[in-house]
């Protein structure tokens, strides 16, 4: 028997259509405060349908989009439950209804500018733009001898952020295992 599109959804219902472990969506609970499902006696879940279509736009954003967890968080802070939910679903009339709303409003939408750390794959450069520090001093050392040739001040830089970002990689690749 099939239930109303009206209907609570129990955790384990709601994690099989989104294709996900339950405990999947008890830790998004602890992450994203605007997930709140209605707890009966035993604790038993019940999600609302604006709870559903909730996470599924963050499944969507998280899994299809590579967003972070932090990256979503911004999006529902600047944007709303509903533009989040509106995305998932590819309702683009609505996403941009409530893009103009928050115009309106003086909020700009955004959904994921590079300079933040929203995507997966892009990570920050560090402010100093530097990840070790090569021998004693600071960036008073123009270059620093290796050898028979020599590293200028701007390659230090860019070695630093290509091994950033080899870390960030073997962090991202840690995770999966």
């Amino acid at each position: 028997m099939e239930k109303s599109p009206d209907a609570f959804r129990t955790i384990s219902e709601v994690a099989d259509d989104l294709d996900l472990p339950q405990h999947v969506l008890r830790f998004w609970e602890t992450r994203f405060l605007q997930i709140k499902p209605m707890k009966r006696g035993g604790g038993r879940r019940y999600y609302r349908p604006e709870d559903v279509d909730l996470l599924k736009g963050i499944r969507h954003l998280l899994y299809d989009h590579g967003y972070t967890i932090k990256g979503v968080q911004k999006l529902l802070k600047m944007n709303g439950n509903k533009f989040v939910a509106a995305i998932a679903s590819g309702d683009l009339a609505t996403v941009e209804a409530l893009a103009a709303a928050n115009v309106d409003d003086q909020v700009q939408p955004k959904l994921g500018n590079p300079d933040d750390d929203q995507i997966v794959g892009r990570a920050k450069v560090p402010t100093s733009r530097r990840f070790f520090s090569f021998g004693g001093g600071g960036d008073d050392n123009p270059e620093i001898s290796i050898g028979k040739s020599s590293v200028g001040k701007e390659d230090r830089a860019l070695l630093q952020e290509a091994l950033y970002d080899l870390l960030e990689c073997k962090r991202l690749l840690d995770q999966v295992r």
